[in-house]
């Protein structure tokens, strides 16, 4: 399935509509975003925007017609500045891939960029109910860092969140400040 796939840097002119939808559809339907309301369009102007300006990556799977099936990125941790070598991640897949290995190879291009990055560790925050994900993460070599136990409220229950994180080797020469 994920052998006819180009891994390529997102732009909002070519991607926004589809990130847009895969990001709608989690929030309508899953407890993969702990939003209530699909956003509007102009969202992803303010998303790129915050993306590029802080140098953080946005990597597309898109198929052989350039359709995008999936992305993944990341974000601040924290805004504090010591928290500035670790960073919080996302990968969301479209729905009609899910299940086809397609999360667990966006993580790889994803973890290779955090390196590349000198990025010290990578954090997801995940649903406790969602399985895939979590299972996903753990044959990646993350570890449970904790549970925040009913931290969200959606579709009429109390959500626990998990949190899952991988020690990268860099930088190799951390500073302060």
């Amino acid at each position: 399935m994920t052998e006819n796939l180009r891994f390529v840097d997102c732009e909002e002119d070519l991607h926004s509509v589809a990130i847009l939808a895969i990001l709608n559809d989690a929030i309508v339907t899953s407890t993969a975003l702990y939003d209530y309301l699909p956003r509007p369009p102009e969202a992803m102007k303010t998303w790129f925007a915050t993306k590029h300006a802080n140098g953080f990556p946005v990597i597309g799977a898109v198929d052989a017609e350039g359709e995008l099936l999936g992305f993944a990125s990341w974000g601040h941790f924290r805004m504090f500045p010591a928290y500035k070598y670790s960073v919080e991640h996302s990968v969301y897949v479209r729905k009609d891939y899910r299940g086809s290995g397609l999360g667990r190879a966006l993580m790889h291009q994803l973890i290779s960029r955090a390196k590349a990055s000198q990025v010290h560790v990578l954090i997801g925050c995940i649903d406790a109910s969602n399985a895939g994900s979590i299972a996903l993460h753990k044959r990646l070599g993350f570890t449970h860092s904790g549970t925040f136990p009913e931290v969200g409220f959606k579709f009429g229950k109390w959500l626990d969140a998990v949190f899952y994180q991988l020690n990268l080797e860099g930088p190799l020469e951390p500073r302060d400040g």
